[in-house]
C-alpha cells in the first residue's frame, strides 16, 4: 500500500527564539555559536534560524535519514509515520502526506522539515512562527547534496554535512568506475508498482541508472512517472528489470516470470530481474550509495546485450 501511495504522489506531485549574542571589542554583535561550534544566525534553503534547533520535526523520510547521518539525530524529537530509517528515529503518527498544522505544533518544534508544501502547510506553520524547510524530491545527485548542506547549516552541523557529501561523492564515483564498460547499452524497466507505474530518465532514479549508461524503456513518455501497458513493456523487451515494489507488493523475479507473456522477455530469460529495497529505492538521502551499489552489481552480472 505504501508503494502505491508513493507512486501516486510521484505521478501527481513530482512526485526561532532569540539568542544571547556576544560582542567584539568595538561592541559589534557577533553570531552566537552552537554546541558544535557552528555560528548562528544562519540562513539556508530560504530559512533563517537565530539559534541551533533542538526540537526538530521531520515529516520527510529522506530528510530524517539525512538528519541522522549528519549527527543531528539527537535534535530530532518527532518524525512522520513513513520515516522507517534509522531504527532510533522517533516515529509518530504524524503524516507527511496529510500534514496537520495543529498536530505538528503540539510537538513544539523549532524547525519542521517537509518534502512538499501540501495543503498550504508552510503558510499555516509560518503563521504559528514555526520555521519550515521544504526539501522537494531531488532530480539529481546534486539536489541531494544541496539538501544535505542546507540541513547541516540549519542544524549546526555544516562540517558533518560536508563530510557526508564528500563521502557519498567518493563512494559513488568508485562504484561507477568499477563497472566494466559495455560495447552496447543495456535497456531497463524500473517498476514502482505492479500496475506498471515507472519512471523516466528525467527523474532522480533515472539519473542514477544513467550513470551506468543504461537506457530506460519508458523514455519518450509524456510524464516523468508514466504508467505503461503490459503489452508495451513486453514489446520493449528490456534487458533488465528493477523492482522497487518488492516489500510493499511482494513482487520478485518469480512473480514477474509468472506474468502473462513475460516468460520470453530478455530480462526474465537471462535472470536479470532485480528486487530492490523499496525504501532505499524511493529516497535520495545517504543510502543512495546502496542503490548505486545494487545497480552496479546487477549490471556487472548482466550478459552482453
Amino acid at each position: 500500500m505504501k508503494r502505491l501511495m508513493t507512486a501516486a504522489v510521484a505521478v501527481t506531485a513530482m512526485l526561532l527564539g532569540g539568542c544571547g549574542g556576544g560582542g567584539d571589542a568595538g561592541g559589534n554583535a557577533q553570531p552566537a555559536a552552537s554546541a558544535s561550534g557552528a555560528a548562528f544566525p544562519v540562513t539556508a534553503g530560504g530559512v533563517t534560524l537565530d539559534k541551533r534547533p533542538e526540537r526538530i520535526v521531520s515529516l520527510a523520510p529522506t530528510a530524517t535519514e539525512m538528519l541522522f547521518a549528519i549527527d543531528a539525530g539527537k535534535q530530532v524529537t518527532a518524525v512522520d509515520d513513513q520515516s522507517t530509517y534509522p531504527a532510533e528515529a522517533p516515529r509518530t503518527d504524524l503524516s507527511g502526506f496529510k500534514p496537520n498544522a495543529e498536530a505538528i505544533a503540539a510537538k513544539n518544534p523549532d524547525l519542521v522539515v517537509l518534502s512538499d508544501d501540501l495543503n498550504k502547510i508552510v503558510e499555516q506553520l509560518t503563521k504559528l512562527k514555526i520555521p519550515v524547510l521544504v526539501t522537494p524530491a531531488a532530480k539529481t545527485l546534486d539536489d541531494s547534496y544541496t539538501q544535505i548542506g542546507q540541513l547541516g547549516a540549519l542544524t549546526g552541523h555544516p562540517a558533518e554535512a560536508a563530510a557526508l557529501v564528500e563521502r557519498m561523492r567518493t563512494q559513488i564515483d568508485k562504484i561507477v568506475k568499477g563497472v566494466p564498460p559495455r560495447s552496447a547499452p543495456l535497456t531497463y524497466y524500473y517498476e514502482l508498482d505492479p500496475t506498471y507505474f515507472t519512471v523516466t530518465s528525467e527523474t532522480f532514479v533515472g539519473s542514477i541508472f544513467a550513470l551506468f549508461g543504461l537506457k530506460n524503456v519508458a523514455d519518450g513518455a509524456k510524464t516523468a512517472y508514466p504508467q505503461l501497458s503490459q503489452e508495451a513493456l513486453i514489446a520493449a523487451d528490456p534487458d533488465m528489470v528493477f523492482l522497487a515494489d518488492s516489500k510493499c507488493c511482494a513482487q520478485s523475479p518469480e512473480t514477474v516470470a509468472k506474468r502473462k507473456g513475460w516468460a520470453g522477455v530478455t530480462a526474465v530469460k537471462n535472470k536479470q530481474v532485480v528486487a530492490l529495497d523499496d525504501d532505499i529505492a524511493s529516497r535520495w538521502g545517504p543510502r543512495v550509495v546502496d542503490l548505486v551499489q545494487s545497480v552496479a552489481d546487477a549490471v556487472a552480472k548482466a550478459p552482453a546485450a
